[in-house]
């Protein structure tokens, strides 16, 4: 795995969200959400890949929703939801991927009107600032590399999902003296 790219994706990404005031300076570590990662994003792939080609941004914005939802579920009930053993097919499987982005920010992240449309705003942000550093990576389609790379930046992209979510509950993420 590149991980010079995953820090460059991690920092860019981190700087944009600092700059809308969506996340806290210092980044947030919440374990229990950190640690349904290796499923979701396994689940993931396929789905992920196969969008690619023709819809990047859906590709990569949706695992950002994903980190939303997570994070709005351990909040909400992780006694429940933290046993559910891949919420990647719960939350599609409820109205599908085409529509996944929807069902995120409605059904489990209740918005409405304005806070529903910036919140899509802000994911696409998200997600054409990871795509223009794929692209700027030059890597050659197919490779292991660029495989690696998609997987770095939909990792990045659903921690971002879980920092702006933790930011939105309130939690406050400052270093313990």
């Amino acid at each position: 795995m590149n991980t010079t790219l995953e820090s460059q994706i991690h920092q860019e990404l981190q700087d944009f969200l600092r700059l809308q005031d969506e996340i806290d300076e210092r980044f947030p570590e919440a374990i229990d959400i950190e640690e349904k990662w290796p499923v979701i994003g396994q689940s993931y792939l396929p789905d992920g890949i196969r969008e690619f080609r023709d819809y990047p941004l859906v590709s990569l914005g949706w695992i950002m929703y994903l980190g939303m939802a997570v994070t709005q579920y351990w909040e909400d009930d992780w006694e429940i939801y933290g046993q559910m053993p891949d919420l990647y097919f719960y939350i599609r499987d409820k109205e599908g991927f085409d529509t996944m982005d929807e069902y995120v920010r409605g059904a489990v992240l209740h918005l409405e009107g304005e806070a529903f449309d910036a919140t899509e705003n802000l994911v696409q942000g998200c997600a054409q600032r990871a795509y223009s550093a794929l692209s700027h990576a030059r890597l050659e389609a197919g490779t292991k590399e660029a495989f690696e790379a998609y997987v770095s930046c939909l990792h990045q992209l659903y921690l971002m999902g879980m920092a702006v979510q933790l930011h939105r509950l309130g939690y406050k993420m400052q270093a313990i003296q």
